[in-house]
């Protein structure tokens, strides 16, 4: 066999990851209230593990409760924490595959802030409003970023404690770093506000803390949003950061240590290009309620949401930036079935222009997200210069085995993702899973018990396993 640039390795200045595909940042509400962690994240981690990735970028950690985006996702808070973020690496180290934790804070993306935070404004770069969902917040004082930079540098070193591989900065899609980074979020008068430079300095701040607190010789990565699109659904905004910014964010961040990039987009999660698709209103109808109390937009959104006739309205404004997009740079010309190429070509790879750019003016790897699901096509992206590795979440969920498939052969999955985002606007409220019920032939039943999989084994059950293996005495 000739050689596949998928399989092979990729060397970090501190890491090396057997293969090209890292499993994104996705997961659902899996722990405990309170930060700690649950038998169920270990096992939804442990499926794609075993499903073949290189490696595995967590979901959003929160290195302070102040800034958790919602509850119900471990943290990274307090030494407390370590023991349990070691179970889960171990894990996934089970299967030669590594584990990098996503170090978060939500700033004023805060979707449901929970029970400690009710009576708090979300701390952010700014006082404005948030304009989509209408989270209120506070623009932080200088000392209120001064213990969040150590709130970063202390989750990083939790993370080193408990042996893991990594960390990534979520400095992407709207969260508190991109609301420092933005032009179109960012209003601030002192040293963390005005030029691009400034803008900026929170990240680097951030990146250089943690390079005094773990050294030089840990993995750490940062993800960012190449362009904003500040404005793609509320158009009165300001359009936020061009791709040239990015460039230059990203040409500063390799100079304070980073090891590599991760090319996102938008500058708030979910938006019209990230993640790009379906967006189905018989899901957030049902789910959005959830929200009601977090946002003073929230009400209007959810009338938007829930009256079929007001829903062109939305639907209107999310998809228009959509139109003004250029065209794929590569084609999924591989797949012979028609539909199955069209619904390819309109969503995997929306991404790799902008990485291309940033690659040409750095020398970390590049990482890109977006879609990606057909093997042919991560190939050309790889070999065609574009990235160094490709990131996936919603085609892993709806087939954990993908790698094992592209190791065998196959170019695509034999029912590959429709991109629907289902998954994504249950879990405000549901299991996050595959929740596209044309894959499992139609029977709910059967959907169900893959959804509720990742709650098996529990931790009472092994518990109650290892004591049958006890001896007597």
């Amino acid at each position: 066999m000739e050689k596949d640039t998928i399989f092979e390795p990729l060397k970090f200045r501190n890491l090396t990851v057997k293969n090209r595909i890292f499993r994104s940042s996705i997961s659902g509400r899996w722990d405990n209230y309170d930060g700690s962690g649950t038998q169920a994240r270990i096992n939804w981690e442990e499926k794609f593990a075993r499903g073949g990735v290189g490696a595995i970028i967590t979901s959003f950690v929160p290195v302070a409760i102040r800034g958790r985006i919602m509850p119900n996702y471990a943290t990274i808070d307090c030494d407390e924490r370590i023991p349990f973020w070691r179970k889960v690496g171990e894990k996934v180290h089970e299967y030669d595959c590594k584990f990098i934790l996503q170090l978060s804070h939500s700033g004023r993306q805060q979707d449901i802030g929970g029970v400690e935070n009710q009576n708090l404004k979300a701390l952010s770069s700014t006082s404005k409003t948030e304009p989509f969902h209408g989270f209120r917040c506070q623009a932080m004082t200088l000392a209120e970023i001064k213990d969040t930079i150590q709130d970063f540098a202390d989750g990083a070193r939790r993370a080193r404690e408990a042996g893991l591989d990594g960390v990534e900065l979520h400095s992407g899609n709207g969260y508190l770093f991109t609301q420092f980074i933005s032009s179109g979020i960012n209003d601030r008068q002192d040293e963390y506000g005005g030029s691009l430079e400034n803008r900026a300095r929170f990240l680097l701040d951030v990146i250089r803390a943690i390079r005094k607190e773990v050294g030089n010789d840990f993995h750490l990565q940062f993800k960012i949003s190449a362009i904003d699109y500040n404005n793609a659904v509320t158009f009165w905004e300001k359009p936020g950061n061009t791709l040239a910014d990015s460039i230059q964010v990203c040409q500063w961040a390799q100079e304070a240590g980073a090891d590599a990039v991760h090319v996102s987009t938008g500058s708030l999660f979910p938006h019209p290009l990230n993640p790009i698709g379906d967006f189905p209103f018989e899901i957030i109808r049902k789910t959005y309620d959830t929200m009601l109390s977090s946002g003073i937009y929230t009400i209007r959104n959810y009338l938007l949401f829930r009256y079929w006739l007001l829903r062109p309205i939305f639907a209107l404004l999310w998809n228009r930036v959509k139109k003004s997009l250029p065209p794929q740079p590569l084609k999924a010309d591989e797949v012979k079935d028609k539909q199955i190429r069209k619904l390819l070509e309109a969503n995997q790879g929306r991404n790799l222009r902008l990485a291309a750019e940033i690659k040409k003016h750095v020398n970390i790897p590049v990482l890109c997200t977006g879609g990606f699901q057909q093997a042919s096509y991560i190939r050309k992206a790889i070999n065609d210069m574009y990235c160094d590795a490709v990131t996936i979440a919603r085609p892993l969920i709806a087939n954990n085995d993908l790698v094992h498939d592209f190791a065998k052969g196959k170019d695509i999955a034999d029912k590959p993702c429709t991109y629907c985002n289902k998954c994504l606007l249950n879990v405000i409220e549901n299991p996050l899973g595959c929740y596209e019920l044309s894959r499992f032939d139609n029977d709910y039943e059967e959907m169900m018990i893959e959804v509720m999989s990742v709650f098996h084994p529990t931790h009472f059950e092994q518990q109650e396993s290892s004591k049958a293996f006890m001896p007597l005495g």
